[in-house]
């Protein structure tokens, strides 16, 4: 079975809203947009890069899609990610899109998590990486479908905007299996959820 992974970029005080630019998403008033920038450095482009090489497909919210389609197709040959996420296929959860046209895209317009749950069960190697979608990362937390969490941890602490883990999600019990941090203070912890009747269940 391919293992469904979550990754976040996140403050400290568990933030995950427009880590990328200051136009990303500023739903709520959000005025912090484009606070990971300067804490990305060689030791968080390789990660992602080892990351990236294990992923045999994306699992995208709304948002993080238009993100993605508005830069990838377009970006500079020279870019070492640019032909794999051109060329991986794309599932896109979203109620209000009607088309994705980015290369290898697929719509998923409802039965969001049961169509996870297929995508799961198919042959294939590679993991199913939710990359941003904070709220389609929730829709699976809350339906048991998330194998393991990457979470970035960066040195800031934002005050307000979008937290990954947020009242209805249901309790969680995680296992630490991995920790890197980067020259500039990053710390990526990497969590399984422990089964029921583990020493936490």
């Amino acid at each position: 079975m391919r293992k469904v992974i979550v990754t976040e970029f996140v403050s400290l005080d568990g933030v995950y809203q427009a880590p990328g630019s200051p136009e990303e998403d500023t739903e709520g008033g959000f005025k912090h947009g484009g606070w990971q920038l300067p804490y990305f450095d060689a030791d968080a482009g390789r990660f992602i890069s080892e990351a990236y090489a294990a992923t045999g497909a994306l699992l995208l919210g709304r948002v993080t899609y238009q993100i993605f389609a508005a830069y990838w197709p377009s970006a500079p040959e020279d870019n070492p990610l640019a032909k794999q996420m051109n060329s991986m296929p794309k599932y896109v959860a979203s109620t209000t899109l009607n088309e994705v046209k980015w290369n290898n895209s697929k719509l998923i317009k409802e039965n969001v998590a049961e169509e996870v749950a297929k995508l799961k069960q198919q042959p294939g190697s590679g993991n199913l990486a939710v990359v941003g979608s904070g709220r389609l990362a929730q829709t699976l937390m809350q339906h048991n479908l998330v194998d393991e969490y990457d979470l970035w941890v960066h040195p800031i602490v934002l005050g307000s905007g979008k937290r990954l883990f947020v009242d209805g999600i249901g309790s969680l019990n995680l296992r630490l299996v991995d920790t890197k941090t980067t020259s500039s203070g990053i710390v990526i912890l990497t969590y399984r959820p422990e089964r029921k009747g583990g020493p936490n269940g």
